[in-house]
Formats: C-alpha cells, sequence, structure tokens
C-alpha cells in the first residue's frame, strides 16, 4: 500500500514538481493551494505524511501546522516544510508549531525523496 502524502503549495508548479517527483518514487499524491484548502483535503482522508509551503495566502503553514497539530486525527503525522525561506527565526518557529522536517527550493528530488523516507518509512 503507498504511503499517501499531501502537498500543500500556492504555486501551482511548486505542487506539479512535488507531486511528479513524490508519484515517481511510489507515492500517492493529494494536492491543496494553501493551508485552508489543506484542512478541508485533511477533514476528508487519512495521509502518512503533509509537505507544505511557509508562505500562502490565506493560511500560511506556521497556521497549518498549528492546526494539525491542534486536531487529534492528524496530530503525529509527520510535517515537512518545503520552502524558500532558510532564516533561522522562521525555522525555529516552524519547529515550535510542531513540523518535523525543513527543505529549502530549490529542492533536489534526491533529497526531497531521501527525506521523506526518513520521516515517513
Amino acid at each position: 500500500m503507498a504511503k499517501r502524502i499531501l502537498t500543500v503549495d500556492d504555486s501551482k508548479t511548486m505542487r506539479d514538481m512535488v507531486a511528479f517527483t513524490l508519484k515517481k518514487a511510489g507515492f500517492d499524491v493529494a494536492e491543496a493551494e494553501d493551508g485552508k484548502a489543506a484542512l478541508v483535503v485533511l477533514g476528508a482522508s487519512k495521509f502518512d505524511l503533509i509537505i507544505t509551503d511557509l508562505n500562502m495566502p490565506n493560511m500560511d503553514g506556521i497556521s497549518l501546522i498549528k492546526n494539525v497539530r491542534a486536531a487529534s486525527s492528524h496530530r503525529a503525522v509527520p510535517i515537512l516544510i518545503l520552502t524558500t525561506e532558510s532564516d533561522g527565526t522562521k525555522k525555529a518557529d516552524g519547529k515550535a508549531a510542531g513540523a518535523t522536517g525543513w527543505l529549502v527550493k530549490p529542492f533536489s528530488p534526491e533529497k526531497l525523496i531521501e527525506l521523506v523516507q526518513r520521516v515517513c518509512p
């Protein structure tokens, strides 16, 4: 059974790149364009991993992580932040909110798959 991953990014190009990379590695992928849309998707389905951008309209990645961690159904799901931000303060905010890991864009497909396999064995 393939692991289910939700990828959240306001950039369709980035969602497509992440989804393509993950699907090629055998994962089942769903997509959402921001945190609010992600919560709707999460309400309807179970996931093994969430990969989210940090800066998005409607609901950013940190708010999404806080919402996911507050909901009992996905509290233990690993969450990776995939962002252009490399600022230490943002990383600390992500960790404090409950993020499992951090990957900076542009990402290498190999690094993404390696990180996904590490947090979602």
